[in-house]
């Protein structure tokens, strides 16, 4: 008699997913990450691994904070959108021991807010999860956010929302920033501005003379910009792939630790940095990539 060949025992979706013990698969699929009926598609496999993936950098700062303020974490997702991180976050570090835990998000689109408070409720993380219709520029006086908050984070905030999300984080004291910038363009426009002035006859004019390069090279200074504003002002800053590109060509994340008040230093190559490009004269770039003032603040 022929060997039956052994019967295949079908994957389940915590092994597919390579779930944690205790996520909550009916969270992922609140979020559309997984449907009803357990299925996945590429979108939601490439940008749920983009959040395991930035949860994985969090998650180590978030558990040391906690143990240093015996349990008691605050942090606001800037541009949360439909907030994957802010609920993965708080499902897989801070769930567990909710007491003491404290996670905003702040969006501009009224049905997404109400839904993610909707979601909240349903869940049972409504004391730990709040979710605030505004936009990022406007959240710092916003009266339902606290004076100082622990972590700051922005995954896709476009264009000038991942700055303001900065200002906030330094406005509110934080000792953490995890950003993911998206669609940054307002550099780009500073530079080809900056293309009628006398910039226009130096060798380094021809770092962004196209416009293709324009665009490009606008997106990459807005981040060094970015990267030199948290170190003056005492931030240590790491800058690293978060995907690889496959996955998401927004991929560049920006996590920054604070551990000292202010780095004259990177400060002063702050400013001599716009001054050789041409933009130390425009009032916005200084006002949006400002430096900590004398007193070291």
């Amino acid at each position: 008699m022929a060997k039956q060949p052994p019967s295949k025992v079908k994957p389940s979706l915590e092994d597919t997913l390579g779930l944690r013990p205790g996520q909550s698969i009916e969270l992922l699929k609140a979020l559309h990450i997984v449907t009803r009926d357990g299925g996945i598609n590429q979108d939601s496999r490439r940008k749920l691994k983009q959040v395991y993936h930035l949860t994985q950098f969090i998650e180590p700062h978030l558990r040391e904070i906690r143990a240093v303020q015996g349990g008691n974490i605050s942090l606001v997702d800037h541009g949360a959108g439909k907030s994957y991180l802010g609920f993965i976050l708080y499902d897989l570090v801070l769930k567990s021991e909710p007491e003491g835990a404290w996670v905003a998000g702040v969006e501009t689109r009224a049905e997404l807010v109400e839904k993610s408070n909707t979601l909240a409720r349903e869940l049972g993380f409504d004391k730990g999860m709040h979710f605030v219709n505004l936009p990022v520029a406007q959240s710092t006086e916003h009266p339902d956010l606290p004076d100082t908050v622990d972590v700051v984070t922005a995954l896709h905030a476009c264009n000038t929302a991942t700055d303001d999300a900065i200002a906030f984080g330094l406005k509110k004291q934080a000792k953490l920033m995890a950003l993911v910038p998206c669609c940054q363009a307002e550099v780009a426009t500073h530079l080809k501005a900056a293309k009628q002035g006398g910039l226009g006859k130096s060798s380094l004019f021809e770092l962004w003379r196209h416009p293709l390069h324009t665009r490009e090279f606008g997106s990459q200074l807005t981040n060094v910009l970015r990267c030199l504003q948290l170190e003056a002002h005492g931030y240590q800053v790491t800058v690293t792939e978060l995907v690889g590109w496959e996955h998401s060509m927004k991929n560049e994340l920006i996590l920054a630790r604070k551990h000292q008040r202010s780095n004259p230093k990177a400060a002063a190559r702050l400013t001599q940095l716009l001054e050789d490009l041409g933009l130390a004269g425009d009032a916005g770039l200084s006002q949006r990539f400002f430096i900590p003032d004398h007193t070291g603040r």
